[in-house]
């Protein structure tokens, strides 16, 4: 397999998916436009490193983004060098462990979506599991177990020199404001292998509730359980807590984790949908809190200040409304959509009789305003 792994490192297939991912410098400072040539010209050097056991990672660059809750999500991005081979890794794995995930994990994996999850949960709320258990992980990407980990993989990755290369990307460190930190546990977002080892991971606790019969849903660190009565959802809420912090040395955030009906509209929330009923049966929808900040983020592109420039804010309201449009088809939403449709008609409308004010060309622009918001919905 280390074989096959470096020889992936050379395909063009690596190559060509790191420079689609593009995304930004590592501490280095260099470009995936810069590091491709350098790639080529160092390759026999970089893989003589590794076939020796010599290679070793730069720390990772600490990044923050803000999050919706007020806080930030810490992301750890590698140099293009290491993007590259971790790629490479990643491409020999991923047909190992394809079969070995559980049915009901759908974060990071190919061919699966959030839009399957709420399927599956919708599936299983038809077979009168209504309740659910909700699990927060506190920090799960930053807060993995080494050893744990490593042992996971040595199950099914058979080269240890393989094993030793990811190891060495765990403990490679973080620099944060000049100063590289020790990384003694996680695997922080931001490079190539962390989504699979996160499902790795957490397989662990997929494989666990399967064999105890549990309805299971997952994307990433988000956690779903399913039962068919309160009681029954609150004893798995203990369960798997103790199993997660124990087996697996993970916190589960107390105050964002609980049990809940898979119709509280409030209350269940999984990847920004929800659930409803009617006399038809059960039904996705928009969560109200997704609708919210879909709201909030329309009203700042389309603010008056953005009039001054029309065409290029219709093209961000189009590529805004269109990409959130895609996420939460599944779910039903005429009312969402009428909105959107008012809403575009008026803002548009807005911006264009601000800009062009003489009343001749009035009937004229109303016309076209309507042409535009037919294109985007």
């Amino acid at each position: 397999m280390h074989k096959a792994m470096l020889n992936a490192q050379k395909s063009a297939e690596v190559i060509v998916g790191v420079k689609a991912n593009k995304g930004a410098p590592g501490i280095d400072g260099m470009t995936v436009e810069e590091a491709l040539p350098y790639l080529k010209e160092h390759q026999q050097e970089i893989t003589d490193r590794i076939y020796r056991g010599k290679y070793t990672p730069s720390p990772v660059r600490r990044v923050e983004v803000p999050k919706a809750d007020g806080g930030v999500r810490k992301l750890g991005i590698p140099t293009v060098v290491d993007r590259t081979l971790q790629q490479a890794i990643a491409q020999q794995l991923v047909p190992i462990y394809e079969p070995l995930f559980a049915g009901g994990s759908y974060g990071y994996r190919p061919n699966r979506s959030a839009k399957d999850a709420i399927r599956k949960v919708k599936e299983y709320a038809e077979q009168g599991d209504t309740f659910a258990v909700v699990l927060d992980l506190s920090k799960y990407f930053d807060t993995l177990n080494h050893e744990i980990l490593i042992n996971l993989l040595r199950k099914n990755v058979k080269d240890e020199r393989v094993v030793q290369l990811i190891k060495r990307y765990l403990k490679s460190g973080v620099m944060e404001n000049g100063v590289v930190i020790d990384t003694e546990k996680g695997s922080p977002q931001g490079g190539n292998l962390s989504p699979l080892l996160a499902n790795v991971y957490l397989n662990e606790f997929d494989q666990e509730f399967l064999k105890r019969g549990v309805p299971c849903i997952r994307y990433a660190d988000d956690i779903v359980l399913l039962a068919k009565s309160k009681r029954a959802s609150e004893r798995l809420l203990e369960s798997s807590t103790k199993y997660l912090e124990e087996r697996l040395k993970l916190t589960v955030n107390r105050e964002k984790s609980g049990t809940v009906s898979v119709f509280a509209i409030r209350n269940f929330k999984f990847l920004g949908f929800a659930l409803g009923r009617n006399g038809k049966g059960i039904y996705v929808r928009v969560h109200p809190k997704s609708w919210k900040k879909f709201k909030s983020g329309r009203k700042e592109l389309s603010s008056r200040k953005r009039c001054q420039s029309i065409k290029p804010s219709l093209e961000k309201i189009k590529v805004y409304a269109r990409g959130w449009l895609n996420y939460y088809g599944i779910a039903s939403m005429k009312n969402n959509i009428d909105d959107i449709n008012g809403w575009l008609y008026h803002r548009i409308r807005m911006c264009i009789w601000k800009q062009w004010k003489l009343p001749r060309t009035k009937k004229r622009n109303e016309t076209a305003v309507y042409r535009t918001v037919r294109t985007v919905v």
